[in-house]
């Protein structure tokens, strides 16, 4: 086996992915906390374990994310952008062209050329509205996991509206919602909606198809209210949480 190790040090997770021959043979993911490097030592040991390893194994690291400067015995540290590039094109089979990735704290939108470059980006990181902690945020709030987001977004109601670009003022339309008795199929659209023309606003025009990576993209909500807003179909990368640690294993030489 010739092993070797993405990490992806992110705002609100760590994700670790093994690799071999270019192919995902095991995934891991730890909240982020303080001391990042024994949280992420801790993922790999865990992982070599359920793989079969021995303990203290050492296979190439690469590390990137908010965090990948926390683990200091890396092999390669790799920005994140190109790391999340390398991860969708593969994952995409080199069709993407376009895509959106939904982060902790940050929206970005991805360009690729023909041969999985990044060509151009975006990114949106000065409010948490729109992102992952955005949907942690509002899960709290309703009292609801974000894995049920799907299913009751689909829910009938009148339709509301959450209009708010800030996280906080965001919220207090929740709160507001709630207190008048909104059901929560009704708020969880809006949220979806909400997020969905952030996105558009940085994407713009859209030619062709759209991929979405990152954690909230195994939202099916968000997915269908992308596809409402840009009027294209968006298509989910497998492991869309683990594309950006993927892209970093990837780039470790043979």
């Amino acid at each position: 086996m010739n092993l070797k190790v993405g990490l992806d040090l992110g705002s609100s997770a760590i994700k670790a992915v093994f690799v071999d021959s270019g192919e995902m043979v095991w995934t891991g993911v730890a909240v982020t906390a303080p001391r990042q490097e024994s949280i992420a030592l801790a993922l790999m040991e865990s992982g070599f374990r359920e793989i079969g390893l021995p303990a203290g194994a050492k296979p190439a690291v690469a590390s990137t994310g908010y965090g990948k400067n926390l683990y200091l015995t890396a092999d390669l540290l790799l920005d994140e952008l190109t790391a999340n590039a390398t991860g969708l094109f593969r994952l995409s089979q080199g069709q993407a062209r376009a895509a959106v990735n939904i982060g902790g704290q940050d929206i970005k939108v991805l360009k690729l050329s023909p041969d999985g470059k990044l060509a151009d980006f975006k990114m949106n990181d000065k409010c948490a509205a729109g992102t992952g902690r955005f949907f942690e945020l509002a899960a709290r709030l309703l009292d609801t996991p974000l894995e049920q987001f799907h299913e009751l977004a689909r829910q009938p109601g009148p339709e509301v509206e959450i209009n708010s670009t800030c996280a906080v003022f965001a919220e207090s339309e929740i709160v507001s919602l709630l207190s008048k008795g909104t059901a929560l199929g009704p708020i969880i659209r809006a949220l979806h909606a909400s997020v969905a023309k952030r996105a558009a606003g940085l994407l713009g025009r859209a030619e062709g198809p759209l991929w979405l990576d990152g954690g909230p993209a195994m939202n099916g909500g968000l997915v269908e209210a992308l596809e409402d807003e840009l009027m294209t179909e968006v298509k989910v990368v497998p492991k869309p949480q683990f594309t950006v640690a993927y892209g970093a294993a990837l780039a470790l030489a043979d």
